[in-house]
């Protein structure tokens, strides 16, 4: 029989890991199945199963990605297993969240080198010992099932309770073709929960209609259901839309100490309290209190604190040197002068990001131009934020403005301040 003061220990410690373990949640369906879950481990001394899947469907993951891995980091601190699911088979079939139309499909030689590289970054933020982590292909069990095992697992869903997924919703409602297969996607995913026996499921709000899927499949099939926690979609450096490598503004987990550096210094002010609690431990009222004191300062110990996730202490610190030795002092890059050619400005005008591939000596691409634009590192004049690639803006002589930064190779320098000359 449980002595009552082992009771009241494990009843304390699954309560100061529930805390910790919400910490940022935008939603956990729920906290009190969550703690009743963790009790349960606690005093058995089983291990849950905590998944998260991802289709590798990109190389290369950012600070982003990083929140979610982050609160998987933490379930393993205390004991737990991180399943990771490759979705190596729903990556073939192209998850239509939050999209307008179907993310292209992938060959097979693409998933392989994506799922690879991926797992090779998320090693910056997880424990990969065998302990703690497990690895699975999701066509392990999908590619396996027969016709009729599809047919079994439609039957568990209606086109109606489909359609209340918003993007599936939007696209219905602007007549935006919707093919069968998009609509089994939620299905696989829920089932590689059944599979795997996850006891809690992590993603970002956007895979929140997914994740509860996986809760009711596992229902149905007579397990229990696993928690769904599912984290907010972090802001990029523009402070207004989710980082992401289309909007140009995001830090990737493989970025140089003085580029991370540098990146999060350059955030808005607004991004402190998200950044803070998002990509860090430190207690809300240490770093509220920062904030209030000097929110520069503050800023400087955010960078290290993010730069130390994938970096040594001593080279963030060698980061922060360079860069206040470089900009502490308000240093700016004297104004260059940028002339634009006659068939690059009608009637005097010329989209924003026109001007800024040529303030970069036509050396960008011009989708990186664009994509500058719309992360928000564009500027005319200095002070006024453009974010339409198409604005049309008017070239008159002696405008200075600000199109990102200088950079020498992969090295983020001074901002790059240009001046029209006509």
């Amino acid at each position: 029989m449980e002595s009552p003061r082992r009771a009241s220990y494990i009843s304390a410690m699954s309560n100061e890991s529930t805390a910790t373990l919400i910490r940022g949640a935008a939603h956990v369906y729920t906290e009190t199945e969550l703690e009743h879950r963790l009790a349960a481990s606690a005093k058995s001394g089983r291990q849950m199963r905590v998944k998260l899947g991802m289709d590798p469907t990109a190389p290369d993951i950012h600070l982003g990605h990083s929140v979610v891995l982050r609160k998987m980091r933490q379930f393993q601190d205390i004991g737990h297993r991180a399943v990771l699911i490759i979705g190596d088979f729903t990556a073939r079939i192209g998850d239509p969240t939050g999209r307008s139309a179907t993310r292209p499909v992938l060959t097979d030689s693409e998933i392989d080198h994506n799922a690879e590289t991926y797992l090779q970054q998320a090693g910056a933020i997880l424990d990969l010992s065998p302990e703690r982590f497990e690895v699975r292909r999701n066509s392990e069990w999908l590619s396996a099932m027969k016709f009729d095992d599809v047919i079994r697992l439609t039957a568990k869903m209606t086109v109606g309770q489909m359609l209340k997924r918003e993007d599936f919703r939007n696209r219905y409602e602007a007549q935006t073709p919707i093919s069968l297969h998009e609509l089994l996607y939620p299905l696989a995913q829920g089932w590689d929960s059944v599979m795997i026996e996850a006891d809690v499921e992590l993603g970002g709000t956007d895979q929140t209609y997914n994740n509860l899927v996986g809760r009711d499949l596992q229902s149905d099939a007579g397990k229990p259901p696993q928690i769904v926690m599912t984290m907010p979609l972090l802001r990029g450096l523009d402070g207004e839309r989710k980082m992401s490598k289309s909007y140009g503004n995001t830090i990737a987990v493989t970025d140089t100490p003085r580029d991370m550096f540098g990146k999060t210094m350059s955030i808005p002010d607004s991004l402190l309290e998200e950044w803070f609690t998002l990509l860090t431990t430190i207690p809300e009222t240490d770093w509220r209190a920062r904030v209030a004191e000097h929110p520069m300062k503050a800023k400087d110990f955010l960078a290290q604190q993010v730069g130390a996730m994938f970096h040594t202490p001593d080279d963030m610190r060698d980061a922060a040197a360079w860069w206040h030795e470089s900009f502490g002092s308000k240093k700016q890059s004297e104004a260059i002068d940028v002339a634009l050619a006659p068939d690059e400005a009608s009637d005097g005008a010329a989209p924003a990001w026109m001007i800024a591939w040529v303030a970069h000596g036509r050396a960008l691409s011009k989708s990186d131009a664009r994509r500058m634009v719309q992360g928000g590192a564009f500027e005319y004049p200095l002070g006024t934020k453009v974010t339409d690639p198409n604005a049309m803006l008017k070239v008159e002589t002696g405008v200075e403005f600000r199109a990102g930064r200088h950079r020498e190779g992969e090295l983020i320098k001074q901002p790059l301040i240009g001046r029209i000359r006509r």
